[in-house]
């Protein structure tokens, strides 16, 4: 990995603030791609500690600059830490906007991926995931970096 990724894929702090900073004066925004309950892919189940055929809240965006996407990127929730949270609310807001304001937030492992978003078509050089977890709510996120991202911000390709 080049050392200009580094800082994007190992960041432990929020992602969507540090688009936004990258971004500007360009406007962010959260589009909404997909939000619903169903069945994790495995991986996902896997590590969220999930039986496979359990159900979960799924949510996928786009965060974009200028309508522009940068970042595509899938969370997932056990339904049984949910209890309460209302993300369902979220619409177009960011789910880091609302995690990050947490104050016993936790972040486990960064796992790192050169493959494709495995839920997205676009085209990009990395991504990674990590579970985030606030008491007894625990969400899965995977995010993953797309070309156009690289292109705006002269980005190496890998």
């Amino acid at each position: 990995m080049s050392q200009a990724w580094w800082p994007w894929v190992a960041s432990r702090d929020s992602l969507t603030t540090r688009l936004t900073r990258a971004g500007a004066p360009r406007r962010f925004r959260v589009r909404l791609l997909d939000q619903r309950l169903g069945r994790p892919r495995r991986d996902e189940a896997l590590a969220l500690g999930l039986p496979p055929t359990r159900r979960a809240w799924l949510r996928e965006v786009a965060l974009c600059l200028d309508d522009r996407p940068w970042v595509v990127a899938r969370s997932v929730a056990p339904l049984h830490g949910l209890r309460g949270q209302r993300l369902e609310r979220l619409g177009e807001r960011s789910l880091g906007s609302w995690l990050f304001r947490q104050p016993d937030l936790e972040r486990g492992p960064i796992e790192v991926s050169a493959e494709p978003a495995p839920f997205h078509a676009l085209p990009g050089p990395w991504g990674r995931r990590s579970v985030l977890r606030h008491g007894r709510f625990a969400v899965l996120v995977q995010e993953f970096f797309l070309d156009a991202m690289a292109d705006d911000l002269a980005l190496p390709s890998r």
